[in-house]
């Protein structure tokens, strides 16, 4: 906080008190003889103006008082800290410590063991059900089978490897996807239409039955393809785990297979981001997160 601004808060909390004390004074003092008000109702209710009872007052000036220690403790003129130096951040982060020592104890059995191990335990798992919900299904759902962009954890497919070693590879320290866009470089080398016979190609690798239609269109798209995407997923469609590019043989499609989903790929990339967890949970329960990951496919 400026000095400017701080000065601004501090007259502003003493203009306040002293003007609670002015008000208080001055209701208490209203002289007593004059206390009628002439609003009489149904002819024996009278409405008066008296002062508060004196113990009522003092109880006001006991508050006032407290508050002015209060702040001149705990800090509230500006950017004085107060005698005790107490700032909220101080008191989270010592509670925050307190937790996290309870936390570590808690999961201190399940350090450094393997997943696949992790996954026999049934306390284990429910450890890491309970961390998956309340961390992983945003995104990938409370049953783990995923949704439009995001993966489905209870398959077989697995886009970056699905041993427990990927699996707590993956959890720990997160994985981006890095397919760029080729809408340039495929139309450089092929033309107005090279995106549109790539995706006829990519289609016709899951559906035969596309060549007796496009045969023309699947054999440009299938020499650019060679060119600019099977560096990545193989000369097959395969795919490589390495770099997490999906298998295109196969009846998954992360982002949808219609032809308007693949277009979009191509033309604009997927750099889809499964961010680490490591730094949030710890690395004792993204293991328990992991192993429970694990037994989603593993029946």
């Amino acid at each position: 906080m400026s000095a400017g601004w701080s000065w601004y808060v501090i007259l502003l909390v003493v203009s306040n008190i002293i003007g609670c004390t002015a008000l208080l004074w001055w209701t208490s003092k209203k002289a007593k003889g004059n206390e009628g008000t002439s609003h009489i109702w149904d002819g024996d209710i009278t409405e008066y103006d008296k002062p508060l009872p004196r113990w009522w007052i003092n109880l006001f000036y006991i508050t006032i008082v407290f508050s002015i220690a209060y702040m001149f403790w705990y800090g509230g003129f500006g950017s004085y800290n107060g005698f005790s130096s107490w700032t909220s951040q101080s008191e989270h982060a010592t509670q925050k410590a307190a937790g996290d020592a309870r936390l570590a104890e808690a999961f201190r059995p399940y350090d450094g063991k393997p997943i696949d191990e992790l996954a026999r335990d049934a306390q284990a798992v429910a450890l890491g059900r309970s961390i998956f919900t309340n961390q992983c299904a945003t995104c990938h759902g409370s049953a783990g089978q995923g949704a439009i962009g995001y993966p489905n954890l209870t398959d077989t497919v697995w886009h970056w490897g699905g041993t427990p070693a990927d699996i707590l590879q993956t959890v720990l320290h997160g994985r981006n996807a890095v397919m760029p866009s080729w809408s340039e470089a495929l139309t450089a080398m092929g033309g107005a239409n090279a995106v549109e016979d790539v995706t006829t190609y990519v289609l016709w690798m899951t559906d035969p039955s596309l060549a007796a239609t496009n045969g023309d269109a699947i054999a440009r798209g299938r020499g650019l393809y060679a060119n600019v995407c099977a560096a990545c997923h193989g000369a097959d469609g395969k795919g490589m785990t390495a770099l997490g590019a999906p298998d295109l043989t196969d009846d998954y499609w992360l982002y949808g297979r219609s032809r308007a989903a693949i277009r979009e790929g191509i033309e604009r990339g997927r750099n889809g981001s499964m961010p680490a967890q490591e730094g949030l949970l710890g690395e004792t329960r993204s293991r328990l997160a992991a192993a429970y990951v694990w037994t989603l496919s593993q029946q």
